[in-house]
């Protein structure tokens, strides 16, 4: 086992090195000069379009407004407390820095993901829509790309095992171990029943029940934090401070963190900000290519969302929460470390806040990364797969529960996983970005007459 997780760290020391981190925000950078920072400066514009969007009679199978809450399902996740914690253990406060200038940058990726999604996507032998980076890599760059497509759907499908699957159970199991004494596989297998039972119903189901979960524990879990904050608010300069000095400094050992360098600020900074929203990776125009809409353009302007909700708003609170009350430095990791740092804020309720958000967070990641996966299953096998698919990843989630699995090492899979994954789709948004440069100036000369 040691010589498998050997291979992997190599492999992982080569798709999240230089070159990577390089084309990750090399696209996002492109992409935000070729779009002229519409991204950032049409957030108000999605926020209607999200608003006029939460019913639709349009082509597709469910409402924008669904389509988004599917994303942010899968999205705001662990990543968001598990995640964020653990680029501050291994990369100290400074991490916090590169997240946000990825998900600044990311804004731009997860835009033009959407839009292609939506404008490439096809109708499947079911009449459900699908679509995605391996439907516009071979339908928008031609069937002679169509193996770049493959190789998407090969990631993304084993990566939801790991990302959207056996990380999401541990960190649950971890959480309520931890604050109810629950044993993990109980918590594991109490998820895969759950699990499996929306999952009979489909794209449908999973839409009408990311649509109620989503934004209630996302108003849960960002109450309790912004809590600690007010309580704490002359803190949040200094806070900031750290933040920002770390970015370009390393840190030193303090407590019972180990110490980091800048370059460990940097790599984990930009893999955990990229495992949190996703900007890509191209895991969520997948679920945004099933939004009624008949305007890929409008349908990016609400994608876009995601990732500032995520990242800006949702993982700002998280980080800050853990450096305000020098939990950082208490030697925990993972969703323990975000637990810990909101009982210093809040006492036993900030413990339940952090337990009860890791659950619902990581039940609609999970649901939400079945039905990416599934979709690349789809794209590789044909719609017969998608049953025995379910099946596969209802029985897989208590594995992630297991006694004695090394959450490190999980983590490790994911991360690499995921490079793979976005390698394939960061080649099409640059071949594609005429296509989206040109709807995007089209919809809004249009709408401006």
């Amino acid at each position: 086992m040691e010589g498998v997780i050997d291979i992997i760290k190599a492999i992982n020391g080569v798709a999240w090195g230089p070159y990577m981190l390089l084309l990750l925000a090399g696209t996002g950078l492109f992409l935000t000069i070729g779009l002229r920072f519409l991204p950032q400066r049409k957030l108000r514009y999605g926020f209607q379009m999200l608003w006029q969007g939460r019913s639709s009679k349009e082509s597709g199978d469910i409402s924008p407004f669904n389509a988004l809450m599917t994303a942010l399902s899968a999205t705001i996740g662990t990543g968001n407390i598990a995640g964020v914690a653990t680029a501050i253990f291994y990369g100290g406060p400074g991490a916090i820095f590169w997240m946000w200038l990825i998900a600044f940058i990311g804004m731009a990726t997860k835009f033009s993901e959407a839009t292609l999604a939506v404008h490439f996507r096809e109708v499947d032998a079911k009449g459900h829509y699908v679509g995605g980076p391996m439907y516009y890599i071979r339908n928008g760059l031609g069937k002679n790309w169509k193996w770049l497509g493959v190789v998407f759907a090969v990631f993304g499908m084993l990566a939801g095992f790991g990302i959207g699957n056996s990380i999401q159970a541990n960190s649950v199991a971890d959480v309520m171990q931890s604050t109810f004494s629950i044993p993990p596989l109980v918590s594991g297998f109490t998820i895969a029943v759950l699990v499996g039972l929306v999952l009979l119903g489909g794209i449908k189901r999973i839409g009408e029940v990311a649509g109620k979960l989503v934004p209630t524990m996302a108003v849960l879990y960002v109450v309790g934090g912004l809590s600690i904050l007010i309580l704490n608010i002359g803190r949040i300069p200094e806070a900031f401070a750290l933040i920002l000095y770390h970015a370009f400094n390393p840190t030193a050992a303090a407590g019972g963190f180990l110490g980091a360098t800048v370059w460990a600020a940097i790599q984990f900074g930009v893999a955990r900000g990229i495992f949190s929203n996703e900007a890509g990776l191209g895991s969520a125009p997948i679920a945004h290519a099933t939004a009624q809409t008949n305007s890929p353009i409008r349908q990016g302007t609400v994608a876009m969302l995601g990732t500032f909700l995520d990242t800006i708003v949702v993982c700002t609170i998280t980080a800050l929460v853990i450096v305000i009350t020098g939990a950082w430095q208490s030697g925990e990791n993972g969703a323990s470390l975000s637990a810990y740092a909101f009982s210093q804020g809040l006492g036993t309720a900030g413990q339940y806040i952090v337990s009860l958000g890791v659950a619902l967070f990581a039940f609609t990641t999970i649901i939400g990364w079945s039905f990416y996966s599934e979709k690349c299953a789809q794209f590789l096998f044909g719609a017969k797969s998608n049953l025995p698919f379910r099946f596969v990843w209802v029985l897989v989630i208590p594995l992630g529960t297991w006694p004695g699995l090394d959450l490190g090492s999980l983590w490790l899979v994911a991360d690499t996983l995921n490079a793979l994954m976005a390698i394939p789709n960061l080649i099409a948004l640059l071949l594609l970005s005429p296509v989206v440069f040109k709807l995007a100036k089209k919809h809004f000369e249009e709408r401006e007459r």
